[in-house]
C-alpha cells in the first residue's frame, strides 16, 4: 500500500461535536444528517445551500435512517423512535436491551430494510454491548460481548456484512441472507487491525465492495478490498474521525464525522479542528443508504 495522501477536502461544517456519529444523506432532501452523541444533538446540514440546523434530543442518539419523507427511525440509549421531521416529534417503537449502564452507537440500514444496531457501555465497560437485528419491530440479538461496536456496512449484494469491536480492532465479515439481512454462517476476520496506532471505527462500503472506515486516533481514512487488503489511506486534519458517509446527488463525496471526546484543553488546541464534520475532498462510487422497513 502507498502512503498516507495528504488531505485535500475541505471543513463541511465547523460546530464541533464531543462524539461525532451516525452520518448519514437523505438524497430526497439533499440533507446530511449526523449525531453528537454525547451532546445530546442531531445535526442536519442542506448541502447545496449550506443550511444548517442542530436538534436537540431527550436522549443519545447516535443512527439515523430514512423511513419515507415524513419519518425518521433514530436509534438512541431509550430504544428505537419514530421521529416526524414535520414536527420534530418522538414515538417509541421498541427498546432494544434492558441494560441502563449502555447506549446506541454504529448501526446501518440492509437492502432488505432491516436495522444492524451496536449498543455499548456508556463508558465503555468490557463486554457490556452487543449487536443486533432489528426487522420492523422485532429485535433479533446477533453478537454479544460486545465492547465498542463499529463499521457495521454490507456489501453492495447484500451477501455480506461487516463489523469490528474497536476495542479488538478486528474487522469480521459474515454471510448474509440477502432477502432478510440475517447471518449464514459464523464470523470470520477480515482484518486484524490490533497492531496498529488508531482502532477501526466507523465504516460504509461503496459500489465496487471497497470499505471505507475511519480510522480514530489515526487521523485517516482507510479503503480496504473486500478480501481485507488495504489499498489506500486519506489523511483528515484531525486526528479522532469517527464515521464515514456517502453524500450529494450522486453519493460521489465522502463526509466524515470527529470527535474531541477524552481531549484536554492542550490537546483540543494541537487538534483545532477535532470534532467538526469534513468532506474528505476525493472522488468516491458511493451508495445512498436504503430506507428502513417498518
Amino acid at each position: 500500500m502507498s502512503d498516507t495522501i495528504p488531505f485535500s477536502g475541505s471543513i463541511l461544517c465547523e460546530a464541533t461535536s464531543i462524539l461525532g456519529e451516525g452520518p448519514t444523506y437523505d438524497p430526497a432532501t439533499g440533507t446530511a444528517w449526523w449525531f453528537n452523541i454525547k451532546g445530546q444533538e442531531l445535526h442536519e446540514l442542506h448541502l447545496e445551500s449550506g443550511r444548517k440546523s442542530v436538534h436537540a434530543l431527550p436522549f443519545l442518539g447516535s443512527v439515523l435512517a430514512v423511513i419515507d419523507p415524513t419519518r425518521q427511525l433514530i436509534a438512541s440509549d431509550q430504544g428505537l423512535f419514530i421521529r416526524d421531521t414535520r414536527t420534530g416529534a418522538f414515538s417509541l417503537l421498541t427498546t432494544l436491551e434492558d441494560e441502563p449502564i449502555n447506549r446506541s452507537n454504529d448501526g446501518r440500514v440492509h437492502a432488505s430494510g432491516s436495522l444492524w444496531i451496536g449498543t455499548m457501555g456508556r463508558s465503555a465497560e468490557k463486554g457490556s454491548g452487543a449487536i443486533y437485528h432489528v426487522a420492523g419491530s422485532k429485535v433479533t440479538k446477533l453478537y454479544a460481548a460486545i465492547t465498542i461496536p463499529n463499521s457495521i456496512c454490507f456489501s453492495p449484494d447484500g451477501t455480506v456484512a461487516y463489523f469490528v469491536d474497536t476495542d479488538i480492532n478486528h474487522l469480521m465479515r459474515v454471510d448474509i441472507d440477502a432477502a432478510t439481512g440475517l447471518p449464514k454462517g459464523e464470523p470470520s476476520l477480515l482484518v486484524d487491525g490490533s497492531g496498529e496506532a488508531g482502532g477501526i471505527d466507523g465504516s460504509v462500503c461503496d459500489a465496487d465492495g471497497l470499505i471505507w472506515n475511519a480510522r480514530w486516533g489515526s487521523g485517516t481514512v482507510d479503503v480496504y478490498r473486500p478480501d481485507g487488503a488495504r489499498i489506500a489511506r486519506y489523511a483528515v486534519p484531525t486526528s479522532q474521525p469517527s464515521c464515514t458517509a456517502f453524500i450529494g446527488a450522486k453519493a460521489d463525496r465522502m463526509l466524515v464525522t470527529s470527535a474531541w471526546q477524552d481531549m484536554d484543553e492542550a490537546t483540543r488546541a494541537a487538534d483545532p479542528h477535532a470534532g467538526k464534520a469534513f468532506d474528505l475532498g476525493v472522488s468516491v462510487k458511493g451508495r445512498f443508504e436504503p430506507s428502513f422497513r417498518l
